[in-house]
């Protein structure tokens, strides 16, 4: 596998919050994205999800409170907790989850 800058390809994806498989670790798919100003719909996964900001910010709602992460911040999305992108989130962000189909959902 190669180096691959996460900033470069996050700017290089077509459409934002359109993310972008970077690889798997066992069962978990690493992705990247590029984040726009635009809101998310609210969500929910049975497995628990890792959000990682690399520049920017994340806006988030969980579970009904209101959740800041800045440049460098990291979050975990519990497991079946249910989640929504706030309006204002921009910058670049790396999500590790499990993989849809059967080991798990994305």
């Amino acid at each position: 596998m190669t180096v691959i800058n996460l900033n470069d390809t996050a700017a290089a994806l077509p459409d934002a919050w359109r993310s972008r498989v970077l690889g798997r670790v066992g069962t978990a798919c690493i992705k990247v994205l590029r984040m726009s100003e635009l809101p998310g719909e609210e969500e929910r996964h049975d497995a628990p999800e890792a959000l990682l900001v690399l520049d920017g910010r994340l806006e988030l709602v969980v579970g009904g409170e209101t959740v800041t992460v800045g440049t460098g911040g990291l979050y975990v999305v519990p497991a079946g907790t249910r989640h929504a992108v706030r309006p204002g989130s921009r910058g670049t962000l790396v999500i590790v989850e499990l993989e849809e189909g059967g080991r798990g959902a994305a």
